[in-house]
């Protein structure tokens, strides 16, 4: 027997009554007090929870359809806090280099997908810390396998791009090329461009890529949507969007046909970011889309050593990354979110780009306000252990990403010193002071799938069950904590903790039936949970079918 992935696009069975009850479930949910409550029924009216209780709560409406969970371990619909999601539905339909473990594999992977493939050659995946001599690669390199058309392979952390020599010359890249500030141009020995463009960089050549049409973006919507929900993701967080997807998520929500909850950030590299403000914030009466906030771009990754530091990196003396906007920027920036009553979200990963983030949030709340509009830091990767505590004194919610620490601890040891690190992937600190952590998984950078996050959180070790009792293990939390931060803390960063979140009365009916009991399930076991069911609003959205090979 194999599993198909199969996304329920009919009228869904229940979606005519009024009243439906999911009983025989091994549930869970978090509440808005801090208990976790265990139900075994799910009462559910017009898409809002009604109540949970004992199987005898199921006789209290004998006249509602009933759906038998057959005990099958269920949870709130989990929601990530920072994704991408055109971004992730573009990546299925793309080169996928993820896990290649050198230069010839990525040549393997290229030569094959190209074959058939006109125009501009797009992937994304590659991580040079995978290969054997962990240097950057070259256009050359490319050129070997495709020469006559352009190839643009992003590093997997979107932080840096790799290209070939036609690329190059569409973009008109020369030696004498200026780089622009917050980005920088790998030369070779020669002086040359090598092909790697690292963060503010990367527009050199993305200027002169084809647009995306409408239709390739709604395909790459409809496309993330179904890979998200059968991975039990009800809401997503989408960290940064265009005008065309602005007016895209807008439409789809008018006409009910997101496939799934969004909470979409304007981009504050768009050069439409104040056209888009001014148009205020908006949200859909079923809470399928809500636009209320600004992602706004600080400092590089530390993959590639663009993440800003206050110390030279440990492997480059003398370089300690890219600030992507000063701090005079970042200040007009938050200035301009607030005043149209938008939320500021910023990307920062470096302890230098943290701070300066901290220092221009504190500075701005005190000229113009904006303290209360549940500000973020996303990633909050690096961070001096003494600029921790400012997070809950401003009101900051670090919005983090538990697989990146699993998946940067053997390259954070290397790039980093210990005192460095000693503010790293900070979960439990941040949890012990009171901050409220948004947990996500940074798709496409990292798979989407939730529960390695959840793994992560909990182990902070690989999947081997490596390094033994985790990763700078002191930052670990519970079972029920990193729930918590994939359920109630996301959606409280989106202020909408009293809609989303938990399976409480008067929220919406949205959870998801599970493979395996999350909370007995060996520990080694937890990224292994596979989704049966998607639920939104009391409406089945996607099942896992089985069929004969």
């Amino acid at each position: 027997m194999k599993h198909l992935l199969a996304i329920v696009l009919l009228t869904p069975l229940f979606a005519l009554a009024d009243t439906t009850v999911i009983y025989n479930a091994n549930g869970y949910t978090p509440t808005y007090k801090g208990k976790l409550k265990q139900f075994s029924t799910l009462v559910i009216k017009d898409g809002k929870v009604v109540k949970t209780g004992n199987d005898e709560l199921k006789n209290s409406f004998p006249c509602a359809p009933a759906f038998d969970a057959q005990q099958k371990t269920l949870l709130p619909g989990l929601i990530d806090a920072h994704g991408h999601v055109i971004g992730l539905g573009k990546n299925l339909s793309q080169l996928d280099l993820r896990g290649s473990d050198s230069i010839k594999s990525v040549q393997t992977k290229l030569a094959s997908f190209a074959k058939n493939k006109q125009g501009w050659i797009i992937g994304r995946g590659w991580n040079q810390e995978l290969w054997p001599n962990k240097q950057f690669p070259t256009a050359a390199d490319l050129d070997l396998i495709v020469k006559n058309k352009p190839v643009i392979l992003s590093r997997v952390d979107g932080h840096a791009i790799w290209v070939n020599s036609k690329a190059m010359e569409l973009a008109g890249i020369k030696a004498s090329t200026l780089t622009p500030e917050g980005g920088e141009i790998i030369k070779t020995a020669s002086g040359s461009p090598s092909g790697i463009f690292i963060d503010k960089a990367e527009s050199l050549i993305n200027a002169v890529i084809p647009k995306s049409s409408m239709q390739s973006t709604n395909q790459a919507l409809d496309m993330a949507g179904e890979h998200l929900l059968s991975l039990g993701i009800t809401s997503t967080h989408d960290a940064g969007i265009d005008k065309q997807t602005w007016q895209i998520y807008k439409q789809r929500a008018e006409q009910g046909t997101l496939p799934l909850r969004i909470v979409a950030m304007l981009s504050a590299a768009s050069p439409e970011l104040e056209t888009m403000l001014k148009a205020g914030r908006y949200k859909d009466l079923h809470d399928y889309m809500s636009i209320r906030s600004v992602k706004i771009y600080a400092d590089g990754a530390l993959g590639s050593r663009g993440a800003a530091l206050l110390a030279d990196y440990a492997d480059r003396k003398n370089h300690q990354g890219l600030m992507l906007e000063d701090q005079q920027k970042l200040e007009q920036l938050f200035t301009l979110s607030f005043e149209s009553g938008f939320s500021a979200n910023t990307h920062a990963i470096g302890d230098k780009a943290n701070q300066i983030v901290l220092n221009a949030y504190e500075n701005v709340f005190k000229k113009t306000g904006g303290i209360l509009l549940r500000n973020r830091i996303e990633h909050a990767q690096i961070v001096d252990p003494t600029d921790i505590p400012r997070f809950k004194t401003l009101k900051i919610i670090p919005s983090m990403q538990p697989v990146h620490a699993t998946s940067d601890m053997h390259m954070a040891e290397q790039r980093l010193t210990d005192s460095q690190l000693a503010g790293a992937y900070a979960w439990r600190t941040f949890l012990e002071q009171g901050s409220v952590v948004a947990a996500g998984s940074d798709y496409p950078v990292e798979l989407a799938n939730p529960f390695n996050g959840l793994y992560s959180a909990i182990t902070r070790m690989d999947h081997n069950q490596l390094p033994k009792n985790g990763w700078r293990a002191d930052e670990t939390i519970t079972r029920e904590e990193a729930l918590d931060a994939f359920t109630l803390g996301a959606a409280y960063a989106a202020h909408q903790e009293f809609k989303l979140g938990s399976l409480e009365q008067g929220k919406w009916a949205d959870f998801i039936l599970i493979d395996k009991d999350y909370f007995k399930v060996p520990i080694e076991d937890i990224f292994k949970i596979e989704v049966d069911q998607t639920w939104i609003a009391g409406e089945l959205k996607y099942k896992k079918t089985d069929s004969a090979e």
